[in-house]
């Protein structure tokens, strides 16, 4: 009896060490994707990072916005709203755009939808945390020391703000097979629109009533707008909450997975026959 309790344990345990390995090599895959050398996969983003910066703050200097920012150092607000935002939307862009049920890829044993669906995730995350560090690092050491108020909490938010991305972005995946065009539509269209719901640009305390109305649906502006109130010691958010993007996290996630699953029994290799 305790031989057959031990063996079902280990049977467990390997099981387990087994998924983590192919998570693993699915998402060094994943990374591997945007460049056959990781080094400038890395560098790339990295770019990608430093020109959307570089962009909003050209545009803060030319439109006279910088009056509005919050007090403190400038370029790391305009730093705190684009990693954010970079981190959420390439979250969503990258667990929808994840192998589905229907992939060439499902077909090895091994392989399945929460592997894929993980290593995208992943995989994300690592290409934002090592552009936000290292752009931060070499603003640092090369421009101006900078002070973040509560360094866990930003931390915590900014990893919130991947999490929302990955579970909006499972809950695209579930769907794109029943209607592949109409998703791929939606999940670009949401990306775009970030560029101005997700709040960045502006400071949500100095915001009437009204505007705020508008964009406080979307996860993402509150994460950005708890973030400055964590890297700011002067600031103070007042119209936004952690609970509500944990809580449409949580919700997507229950709500992928049931449309994953169901997916994943109703699949076809024949619905894109035609396409």
């Amino acid at each position: 009896m305790f031989k057959a309790a031990e063996s079902r344990k280990t049977g467990r345990l390997g099981s387990a060490i087994s998924l983590l390995e192919r998570i693993y090599h699915a998402t060094v895959r994943n990374v591997r994707k945007s460049h056959g050398n990781a080094m400038v996969g890395l560098l790339l983003n990295v770019f990608q990072t430093v020109l959307l910066v570089g962009v909003f703050y050209i545009m803060f200097e030319l439109l006279n916005m910088r009056r509005l920012a919050i007090r403190g150092d400038f370029l790391l607000y305009v730093m705190s709203g684009v990693f954010m935002f970079l981190t959420h939307t390439k979250a969503v862009g990258a667990v929808s755009g994840a192998e589905g049920p229907t992939s060439p890829m499902m077909k090895h044993a091994p392989m399945n939808t929460v592997i894929s669906i993980m290593a995208a995730a992943l995989s994300s995350l690592y290409l934002q945390v090592l552009s936000a560090a290292i752009v931060l690092w070499v603003y640092h050491a090369a421009v101006q020391q900078i002070t973040i108020h509560n360094p866990a909490k930003t931390l915590g938010i900014f990893l919130l703000a991947w999490g929302s991305g990955a579970t909006i972005g499972m809950v695209l995946l579930a769907a794109k097979p029943w209607w592949p065009s109409g998703v791929m539509m939606i999940s670009t269209v949401y990306q775009r629109v970030n560029m101005i719901a997700s709040g960045k640009m502006f400071v949500v305390n100095m915001l009437p009533g009204s505007m705020i109305g508008l964009f406080d649906w979307n996860p993402l502006f509150h994460c950005i707008d708890q973030a400055r109130g964590a890297i700011f010691l002067n600031y103070e958010p007042r119209y936004t909450s952690l609970s509500y993007p944990v809580i449409v996290t949580l919700c997507c996630l229950m709500l992928g997975l049931m449309l994953e699953f169901y997916t994943r029994r109703h699949a076809s290799l024949s619905w894109g026959a035609g396409k």
